[in-house]
C-alpha cells in the first residue's frame, strides 16, 4: 500500500548501494525484481536485509536466452538499477540502448563509485576511496588521530543508494509528463561531495578548519562530544544553542560561564572537566538525570539496545521479522504506508512466477531450466 504501489523497478544483482535503492523502493511499494545470478545459492537468506520487500529471478546473464529474460522484463518495467562498472551492461546486452529499443520510458539507474566517465571511471574502489577523495573522509575524527571510516553509511548509502533511489523517483516523475526515460549517473564520489555541503559552506565562511578535531561538529566543541561513564558506556553530548547550553552546564554540575561557549580557547580545559563529571557516573544515572530536558544528551544505545528505547518503540522504528530485527521503511507518509512484506527471498525464489507473468509457457519455462538459463 506504499506510495509507489504500481511501479515496478528491476534490479540487477549487486553490493550494497544498489540493493540499498532498491529496498528503499520496495519498502515503498514497488515491486523490486532482482535479477540474481543463475548459479546464485537458493535459499532465504534473513541476514541480507538489503533484499527484503523484493522478488528474485535467477538469471545466466552471460547467454543470450538469459539476456533476452531481462529484456522481456524492461518491455513493462518502469525503470533498472545496474551497478556495473562502465561499459559493462552494454557488454551484456542491457545498456541503455537496448533497453530503450524495447521500453523507451525506462528509467535507467547506473549506480558506481566513480561515475561513468572521467580518469578514474574504470578504477575499482569502495566506500573508504570515495570518501577520501570527495573530501568527506578526512574532516572525520579526533584532534592528532588519523580520519575515522564512518563505516560505509556515507558512501555507499547516504552518497550513493538514497541519492540513485532520489534520482529515480524524480526522474519516474519527469517520464509521466515527456514519456520518455532518461539515464542516471548516480556516483557515489559525487554522492560523498554533496553531503558536505554544509561543511564546505562554514569553510568558506570561516567556521571550519582544516585541523581535524578543533571544530564545532567533529570533537572539537566540548559541548559536541562523546564522554565515557563509570560503567563503560557513553553519552553524546549536542548542546549547541546557547539555552540548550546553560541547561546542560547546570545539569552535568559545572559553574562555567555559558556567555563564553565559543571561545575555542578554553575548549580543551572544559573538555577535560565536562568528562571528569560524567565518568563519576553510570549511564543510567545520567540518563535519568537528563530525562525530559532540553540539553540534548542522551545514551550511545548499542545496536542491540537502540530498537528497544520507549521512542523507538512508540514510533515503531525497529520491526522484527523472521526474528531478525531491522528498521522499517521510512519516510512516514499519512495516507499510504510504506511496509517489510516478508522476510528477503531466496535467489531466485520467484523465477517460474515472473517467467509466466512474462508470457512463457510451462515447455519454455521447463526449457530454460534446463538449458541453465534460469534458475
Amino acid at each position: 500500500m506504499g506510495p509507489l504501489r504500481g511501479v515496478t523497478i528491476i534490479e540487477i544483482a549487486s553490493l550494497a548501494p544498489g540493493p540499498f535503492c532498491g529496498m528503499m523502493l520496495a519498502d515503498l511499494g514497488a515491486d523490486v525484481v532482482r535479477v540474481d545470478r543463475a548459479d546464485s545459492i537458493i535459499g532465504v537468506a534473513p541476514f541480507e536485509l538489503l533484499n527484503r520487500g523484493k522478488r528474485s529471478i535467477g538469471v545466466d546473464l552471460k547467454n543470450p536466452a538469459g539476456v533476452e529474460v531481462v529484456l522481456k522484463l524492461v518491455e513493462t518495467a518502469d525503470a533498472l538499477i545496474e551497478g556495473f562498472r562502465p561499459g559493462v551492461a552494454e557488454r551484456l546486452g542491457i545498456g541503455p540502448a537496448e533497453c530503450r529499443e524495447r521500453n523507451a520510458r525506462i528509467v535507467y539507474g547506473r549506480m558506481t563509485g566513480w561515475g561513468q566517465y572521467g580518469p578514474l571511471s574504470g578504477r575499482a574502489g569502495h566506500d573508504i576511496n570515495y570518501l577520501a577523495l570527495s573530501g568527506a573522509l578526512h574532516p572525520i575524527g579526533r584532534a592528532g588521530e588519523p580520519p575515522v571510516p564512518p563505516l560505509n553509511l556515507v558512501g555507499d548509502f547516504g552518497g550513493g543508494g538514497m541519492l540513485l533511489a532520489l534520482g529515480l523517483v524524480a526522474a519516474l516523475f519527469e517520464a509521466r509528463e515527456s514519456g520518455l526515460g532518461q539515464v542516471i549517473d548516480a556516483a557515489m564520489i559525487d554522492g560523498s561531495a554533496l553531503l558536505t555541503t554544509m561543511i564546505r559552506g562554514m569553510r568558506a565562511s570561516g567556521l571550519w578548519s582544516d585541523e581535524r578535531g578543533s571544530n564545532l561538529l567533529d570533537t572539537g566543541a566540548p559541548f559536541y562530544e562523546v564522554y565515557e561513564t563509570s560503567d563503560g558506556g557513553f553519552m553524546a553530548v549536542g548542546a549547541i544553542e546557547p539555552h540548550f547550553y546553560a541547561e546542560f552546564l547546570d545539569l552535568v554540575g559545572l559553574d562555567e560561564d555559558p556567555a563564553v561557549q565559543f571561545d575555542t580557547q578554553k575548549w580543551p580545559g572544559l573538555k577535560q572537566r565536562i568528562a571528569a563529571r560524567f565518568v563519576a557516573r553510570t549511564r543510567s544515572d545520567w540518563e535519568e538525570r537528563f530525562e525530559g530536558s532540553d540539553a540534548c544528551v542522551f545514551p550511545v544505545l548499542s545496536m542491540g539496545e537502540a530498537p528497544n528505547h520507549p521512542h523507538h518503540r512508540a514510533r515503531g522504528t525497529f520491526v522484527e521479522v523472521d526474528g531478525v530485527a531491522q528498521a522499517g521503511p521510512g519516510p512516514r507518509f499519512d495516507r499510504t504506508v510504506g511496509e517489510i512484506s516478508g522476510p528477503p527471498p531466496g535467489a531466485g525464489q520467484h523465477t517460474d512466477e515472473i517467467l509466466e507473468s512474462l508470457g512463457f509457457s510451462p515447455s519454455q519455462r521447463a526449457s530454460l531450466h534446463e538449458l541453465g538459463v534460469v534458475r
